[in-house]
């Protein structure tokens, strides 16, 4: 029975295993717990005739939580036990998502988002932690983007289920079926996200494997300050946006799909170009595709310009993601850094909504706001690109 036990650990910390249990992780602590407010929100709006301030309120509620999640993941001490704390949020998510069906009161949703925002950035820093573990105690840290997969088929799921349920059971029926979908996927979670000790032999090698460049790293955390104001615009109002193009409003949700089915190889694909290019000259040619995928819905509300903006969108959203992670994976104590580049993220996010909607409020629409946007994001990787070469930073060079 030992021997059949002790099997079965190692297989739950292959690779393979790893990897697919940090998927349908992200799946529901990311692409159902924080952006499935995204294709549901007109039907919130509508249920509790919310406009574009209260919802972009809402949103950032959301990210306030996000923000203290991942201030407190950062500072978790070094002994506490990951995996029992990743399977806490990930119930915790799941929690917050039923809770969005109880009832159409904005406190309530507010309670929700907030709850959910925490949740999300802990099973988000957690089981990246693990999961870069897993990978390089096998040498492969190269497959860290696949992880980040779970990202994108989550986003994708939240927009099929949106477009086949929403306007058939109303508001609260979206909420439901992602609410069960996750726990479906939770004992998957449970049984594969498993870290393997770190012997103090590993331990030291990793500490040693880069040292810490900190003008990049400073230039980084303000370039994904940046990105946390500027997506977050299209992240929190993307299909609120299209569903205000009479051509295109019967269809909205699914160009969150094409949000997702873009995102969810993007990590893989820019790690792939990060690899060759360096992973911060990487960075910040993903910002600036960004950034025009972001202004393009501002040029035309033609179908085809509507898409690839959804896939320039999606397509580095997520890629820009798994580039910070691997960039700071590969220095020592990767957790307390993915958390506290998190945490930059996490306060631009929190602005990035409450502008847009002020903008946005009284009819003035998103011009402005997918304007500004677009500009922060860019600015962005101008200041990322600029700092990685007053640093002299040996990751503007193709890694071994």
């Amino acid at each position: 029975m030992r021997g059949a036990a002790t099997a079965a650990n190692l297989r739950a910390m292959s690779p393979a295993l790893v990897l697919a249990g940090g998927i349908c992780a992200l799946v529901v602590g990311m692409g159902v717990g924080r952006f499935a407010y995204t294709p549901l929100l007109p039907s919130l709006q509508q249920a509790a005739g919310m406009g574009v301030h209260a919802a972009g309120l809402l949103a950032s509620i959301n990210y306030v939580g996000y923000l203290a999640g991942a201030l407190g993941a950062a500072a978790l001490p070094r002994e506490w036990p990951r995996v029992m704390l990743f399977r806490g949020a990930l119930l915790v998510s799941i929690g917050a998502t039923a809770l969005m069906a109880v009832a159409p009161d904005p406190r309530l949703w507010a309670a929700s988002r907030l709850i959910a925002g925490v949740a999300s950035a802990a099973v988000l820093i957690l089981s990246s932690e693990i999961v870069v573990r897993v990978l390089q105690r096998h040498g492969r840290p190269a497959l860290v983007g696949v992880h980040f997969a779970g990202v994108g088929l989550g986003i994708a799921l939240t927009g099929v289920v949106t477009a086949l349920v929403g306007d058939r059971f109303g508001w609260a029926g979206g909420w439901i079926v992602l609410a069960a979908l996750s726990l479906a996927l939770a004992p998957l979670c449970w049984k594969w996200v498993v870290a393997p000790e770190t012997n103090k032999s590993e331990a030291a090698a990793k500490a040693a494997a880069m040292p810490t460049a900190w003008v990049p790293l400073i230039s980084l955390a303000i370039a994904y300050f940046c990105e946390g104001a500027g997506y977050v615009v299209t992240g929190t109002f993307l299909v609120a946006i299209v569903k205000a193009m009479p051509a295109l409003a019967d269809i909205a949700p699914w160009f969150w799909v094409a949000v997702g089915l873009a995102g969810a190889p993007s990590a893989v694909i820019w790690s792939w170009i990060g690899a060759r290019i360096g992973l911060l000259a990487a960075l910040v040619l993903a910002h600036l595709v960004q950034a025009g995928g972001i202004v393009m819905p501002v040029l035309s509300d033609a179908p085809a310009i509507v898409l690839i903006s959804a896939l320039l969108f999606g397509g580095t959203l997520i890629g820009i993601t798994a580039l910070v992670v691997a960039y700071a994976g590969r220095m020592a104590n990767a957790g307390r850094m993915i958390g506290a580049l998190t945490a930059s993220f996490g306060f631009g996010q929190i602005i990035g909504p409450i502008v847009a909607g002020i903008l946005a409020e009284g009819g003035r629409g998103f011009t402005l706001p997918l304007i500004l946007a677009a500009a922060t994001v860019a600015i962005g990787g101008v200041l990322l690109g600029a700092g990685a070469a007053l640093g002299q930073s040996s990751l503007l060079k193709a890694p071994r």
